[in-house]
């Protein structure tokens, strides 16, 4: 069949009615301009509220994750357990970026500040009022928004801190903070758009100018206060601030007892849409009236018989564009729209593979499985970048760039699935930790690029050790180790450790220097049939005592919790 081009169907009459054309056309753009930016502007404050939500939800999960991994970093426990703070400060005060938090509060066992990376010379008083810090003594780990001594908006979770013989010692809370100028300039660099903080209904920081100066201590209007602080709702709408029209998202930030306590505002101002809206409409009508009576009857059979596939092709754009990748394009035409067509087709079957292929990947990661990626080989161009680049990031954020094993966010995953795989079927979950002798004095002598060459030998002799394949090892931090053996007896573990010792007493470390081609480790045993009364970090705790004992022991050997 003989294709219609497409340019025929419509340049030959449109050159008949040219000068009514594009009268008529530029009209119909201005008409559109108004409506068109208001859905832009309205768009981009849809996007930069998922934006912030998932900011929250990511300053509450480095907060957690901060907290829970300094309350098993042995030195910051026995810093606690002294009573030393300066300690205490050298210590916590170097991890806020490693785990994104701006601030620790460490208080002993009664609640008592300890120490306050933030604010390090005021210590002695009681947090025992803030939620996070009571419940943390009382063995739970929470994150809550919620207003502190010092900070007074941010999110906080409060940890228990254990000693080698299980007695809670203290409370450690981490925080990400809100209520600073730092806060919402990187947030309005992200989103481009004003932001705010309130505390109540007081603006405590945001980016909004006016006569030079931020405009904090000013005031939410009641009308969107009742709706954000009163019925704790999120609030999206117009409002005037500072005479100028903003489309605005106001989001309550609930402290532990469910009130709205603090807000989280956004603001794209509208500030010259109307007058130019205005203008456009009027000039477009004037022009359009003109070449409107003579193009009209013309331009009606001419767009009748070539807008239908354009309108179908737009609505199945529609879908795609709204998320629908499963959509079959229907534009039946001989013509450049036909083809447009197949080649929409094409990218909503590629999108679609992708999108699938990354949910799997994402769901084994969850499972722990760091080594299921996306098989780029089956896209194209810019798509198998795309496939690639998204690789290579789950790479990152799961594998220790270092060693080439999993990392501790695997490891937290993993263990999660193990451990409730283990309650289920009541079977004996093993979890070793591993440390490498004297690291410290190795890296001192040979210096810190063997001491990565000798990291990276212990990795590979530990996962060429792992026989099934539900064992798993992951970098734990530093010259530190961790293995998990499900299913496994704590004979078989005892077994499997020794062996791996030896395994690693024997290893070559490729160096120039001899004394430098050998390490030995110490590794801490626990096995344990998970009940529902267990705490993970307890079972950690236990191995990681087991290990302490190894290495005052004298190193270079295995020792199981309880021994």
């Amino acid at each position: 069949m003989v294709k219609k081009s497409f340019k025929k169907k419509i340049i030959v009459p449109t050159v008949l009615v040219f000068v009514a054309f594009v009268i008529f056309l530029n009209i119909f753009l201005l008409l559109r301009f108004s409506a068109i930016s208001s859905y832009l502007i309205s768009e981009k404050l849809v996007a930069n509220t998922n934006s912030l939500i998932l900011y929250l939800d990511n300053s509450r999960v480095n907060s957690k994750a901060a907290a829970v991994s300094m309350a098993i970093n042995a030195e910051a426990v026995n810093a606690i357990n002294e009573r030393d703070r300066r300690k205490i400060l050298q210590i916590f005060t170097p991890t806020h970026d490693l785990y994104g938090v701006n601030y620790y509060t460490i208080t002993d066992g009664e609640g008592i500040v300890l120490a306050r990376t933030h604010d390090p010379d005021n210590f002695g008083d009681s947090v025992i009022n803030q939620q996070n810090v009571r419940d943390a003594l009382d063995g739970e780990v929470m994150s809550y928004f919620e207003a502190g001594t010092v900070v007074r908006v941010s999110v906080r979770t409060g940890v228990p801190v254990y000693n080698t013989d299980g007695a809670l010692i203290g409370v450690i809370s981490a925080g990400v903070r809100f209520d600073t100028d730092d806060t919402v300039e990187e947030l309005k660099e992200l989103l481009q758009s004003e932001v705010s903080v309130f505390l109540g209904d007081t603006r405590i920081a945001t980016t909004i100018i006016g006569d030079g100066y931020r405009q904090v201590d000013t005031k939410l209007t009641p009308r969107i206060a009742e709706v954000v602080i009163a019925n704790k709702q999120e609030y999206t709408g117009d409002a005037d601030i500072l005479g100028v029209k903003h489309v605005t998202f106001y989001k309550p930030l609930l402290n532990a007892q469910e009130e709205a306590y603090a807000i989280f505002a956004l603001g794209i101002p509208m500030d010259g849409l109307a007058a130019k809206s205005t203008q456009s409409i009027r000039d477009g009508i004037i022009l359009g009236l003109v070449g409107l009576a003579i193009s009209i009857t013309l331009l009606f059979f001419i767009i009748s018989a070539i807008s239908k596939p354009i309108t179908t092709l737009q609505r199945n754009m529609e879908h795609i564009a709204n998320g629908n990748l499963g959509i079959e394009i229907d534009v039946v035409s001989e013509d450049e729209i036909g083809d447009l067509g197949v080649s929409l087709q094409k990218i909503a079957d590629t999108l679609n593979k992708l999108h699938e292929d990354i949910n799997v990947m994402l769901a084994e990661l969850e499972k722990g499985n760091t080594e299921h990626f996306i098989n780029t080989e089956i896209f194209n161009g810019d798509y198998k970048m795309l496939a690639g680049n998204i690789s290579e990031l789950a790479s990152i954020s799961t594998i220790d760039h270092l060693t080439g094993i999993p990392n501790r966010r695997s490891f937290n995953n993993r263990l999660d699935l193990e451990w409730k795989r283990a309650l289920r079927g009541q079977s004996p979950l093993v979890i070793m930790m591993i440390d490498i002798d004297h690291f410290k004095n190795y890296n001192d002598t040979f210096g810190h690029q063997q001491g990565d060459v000798a990291l990276k030998t212990v990795a590979g002799t530990i996962k060429r050790s792992l026989k099934r394949a539900t064992d798993f090892t992951a970098r734990w931090g530093g010259e530190e180790f961790v293995v998990l053996l499900p299913d496994t007896n704590s004979g078989g573990a005892m077994s499997f450790a020794e062996n791996l010792r030896a395994e690693v007493e024997n290893a070559v470390i490729p160096s120039d220097d001899k004394k430098a081609a050998a390490v030995t480790v110490s590794i801490g045993v626990n096995t344990q049939i998970p009940t529902q009364d267990s705490k993970l970090h307890a079972f950690i705790s236990a191995a990681d005592a087991a290990l302490y004992k190894a290495k005052n022991a004298g190193r270079n050997r295995v020792t199981a919790a309880g021994e």
